[in-house]
């Protein structure tokens, strides 16, 4: 049985507009800058209380990203928002010249992620993302996994020195963690404990994973489900102790099977502790127009195909 509940849908980059307003609260360098979708990403309540510490950009993302890193050499931590498409694949250079590189202390504020974006399809979904962004030397990515955890992780993220892409999404999903609860970045969260298979999730399909748990534990199967929060700098050590314990991992993610959280998994675990693995992820192809719903059961990212892909690891013994 999950022991988590759903005390109501709720979108996750909600939870960064208040996580963001709550932080502003507390410290004055705190700024916002979006990309002309203030309203679609959150910033409007921080941009109402702060508006001398929020600035429009317009649709220049690349232009944001420069104005973000002289301003952080001022001392102030930027935040900047845009879709995730935007915020990470059109604006790829720049972020790597002026954040990673210059190691400047702007945060990317990453809203619409993956293909729970929905029905504006393929060009506005990003399935690419977070390759793109753990492949930058000292940028620090998280993918917090409902409301709560989300205006949490945006509170760690303000306080967090150096580079940060922070992940969340459009569609109101379950939200289940405890409100409140310390989010350290770099820690992944064991929420529920097992001993024949270990599920690793981020995002929206931690939710998932708990649930196929839960269907695992009427087929008489013990699963782990682990909430990797934190992509990089990774907890490699809770990972590895559960995969140890177990034998075995699924590991699932709103993502593309190139350069994940996955193959993230496959490369520590070959180096660390060689076990058995499957993966639930979008494969090789681009997101489509559709209701997030829709598209994740097109895509296989639910708690029916993890659950699927564990009893297979477990009959390969």
């Amino acid at each position: 049985m999950n022991k988590y509940k759903d005390t109501g849908r709720k979108d996750t980059r909600s939870g960064f507009g208040e996580g963001l307003l709550e932080a502003g609260r507390k410290n004055p360098n705190i700024v916002a800058l979006a990309a002309d979708v203030k309203s679609s990403v959150k910033m409007g309540a921080f941009a109402k209380e702060f508006p001398d510490r929020f600035f429009q950009c317009g649709i220049a993302e690349a232009n944001m990203v420069g104005v973000a890193a002289g301003l952080s050499l001022t001392g102030k931590i930027p935040f900047i928002g845009s879709f995730a498409e935007f915020a990470s694949g059109r604006i790829y250079d720049q972020i790597r010249q002026g954040m990673a590189y210059a190691q400047t202390n702007v945060k990317i504020a990453s809203s619409h992620s993956g293909i729970t974006l929905g029905e504006d399809g393929a060009t506005h979904q990003t399935m690419e993302d977070i390759a793109l962004m753990r492949a930058l030397p000292g940028m620090a990515v998280v993918v917090p996994c409902d409301f709560n955890q989300t205006k949490m992780a945006t509170l760690a993220v303000a306080e967090y020195e150096g580079p940060v892409y922070l992940r969340y999404g459009r569609p109101a999903v379950p939200n289940f963690t405890e409100e409140n609860a310390p989010f350290t970045i770099g820690k992944a969260y064991v929420m529920r404990e097992g001993t024949e298979v270990t599920i690793l999730a981020c995002g929206h399909l931690v939710w998932e994973a708990l649930e196929a748990a839960s269907a695992l534990e009427d087929k008489g199967i013990s699963a782990e489900v682990i909430n990797v929060a934190t992509i990089k700098p990774l907890d490699v050590e809770t990972i590895v102790s559960s995969v140890r314990k177990t034998g075995r991992a699924v590991v699932a993610e709103e993502h593309n099977c190139a350069g994940g959280l996955g193959e993230l998994i496959a490369g520590v675990l070959a180096r660390e502790y060689p076990a058995p693995l499957s993966f639930i992820n979008g494969g090789d192809r681009f997101g489509e127009s559709g209701s997030p719903a829709e598209l994740m059961a097109e895509y296989g990212l639910d708690a029916a195909h993890i659950t699927e892909a564990a009893e297979k690891l477990m009959r390969r013994g």
